[in-house]
């Protein structure tokens, strides 16, 4: 029987291509970068980077931007197995304007359908799905069909899954609450509508949700962060994380027990994909068994250095760059650097 991988991601894959200038218009920027894109891609990416064996599942377009995304996967260490390619649409294209501290407008090119909602359920290995330690997917992955339904699959497979006959940690089933309105269409209206009906069928799945507060809000009704952590829990997950920018993380578990993390004090380059790199070093954490508070300062670090560089995917931290920004309590320019 094969080795279960330690995180499954499933979702949304494309290319970055980030200005390598940084407060410009995009009108003005002369010269860009290529990177992997895509937050359940970034966050396999940023769970090897810290050890882990990881695979995604999505699909591109059949073009050289497909072509490249398998190289980068590969480099990266991530398992493309289940990355397969979709004749009809192209592979996805991303922008984004960089300008520090906290404004960084993303331009989604993903139309007229993106490659990685065109999932199926038949297409799926349930079997690797039900046995991965860690299994992420996304608010993002219900927005469409057939996306929708291969989601939900990958979710029951995971929670009407007898549980494992040898000892070992509990699955760990994790909805990123990934809210990107321009998605939805119509359907995002904030109120009890399609979307929000859709978050709580994933929700009731989920053994962790993570989101910041305007992604609690449309999943739950709720915005005070600990009022959001109540109403995710009681919607089905064991463990709920709420992000809140500069004012930290609030980690919520259902035996009672909280943690609310301070921000690491960093320079900020470009916020994006500092998210992932949380994502990433949440499931290492939790495949570690670490208590919540450890965890959640443990993310919020590797949050912190990738913030501090300006790519997203290559970008993700190794162990040592965490810990050293741990040891140091702020991220310096010795682990921010890159170059």
């Amino acid at each position: 029987m094969p080795e279960p991988y330690d995180v499954i991601t499933m979702g949304r894959i494309g290319v970055d291509i980030y200005p390598l200038q940084t407060g410009v218009p995009l009108s003005r920027v002369e010269t860009f970068g290529k990177f992997l894109g895509g937050s359940p891609s970034n966050v396999a990416v940023a769970a090897a980077r810290l050890g882990r064996r990881t695979a995604v599942i999505t699909r591109t377009g059949r073009d050289a931007f497909g072509d490249y995304l398998h190289q980068a996967l590969a480099e990266f260490g991530v398992d493309d197995r289940w990355v397969s390619a979709v004749a009809e649409y192209p592979t996805p294209v991303t922008f984004c304007e960089i300008f520090p501290p906290d404004h960084f407008p993303l331009y989604f090119y993903r139309q007229p359908k993106a490659p990685d909602l065109e999932i199926h359920s038949g297409e799926l290995d349930l079997d690797a799905v039900r046995d991965a330690r860690v299994f992420w997917m996304t608010g993002t992955g219900l927005c469409a069909e057939p996306s929708r339904t291969a989601t939900l699959s990958a979710l029951r497979a995971r929670s009407e899954a007898p549980a494992p006959d040898v000892p070992g940690p509990p699955r760990i089933t994790v909805f990123d609450l990934d809210w990107r309105p321009m998605f939805w269409g119509g359907e995002g209206d904030g109120g009890d509508g399609p979307a929000r009906a859709r978050y709580r069928e994933a929700l009731a799945h989920a053994t962790v949700a993570v989101g910041n507060l305007d992604e609690c809000e449309i999943a739950t009704g709720e915005r005070e962060p600990h009022a959001a952590a109540r109403a995710l829990l009681a919607a089905g997950p064991e463990l709920a994380v709420v992000k809140q920018g500069p004012a930290g993380v609030l980690a919520a578990h259902r035996d009672g027990t909280t943690a609310e993390i301070p921000p690491l004090p960093v320079d900020v380059v470009n916020g994006l994909g500092a998210g992932d790199a949380f994502g990433g070093a949440l499931c290492h954490g939790l495949l570690a068994g670490w208590d919540t508070e450890h965890v959640m300062r443990y993310a919020n670090a590797a949050g912190a250095i990738v913030a501090s560089r300006l790519a997203c995917s290559s970008a993700m931290p190794f162990p040592h760059e965490v810990e050293q920004a741990l040891a140091d309590g702020a991220v310096g320019a010795a682990v921010g650097d890159t170059s």
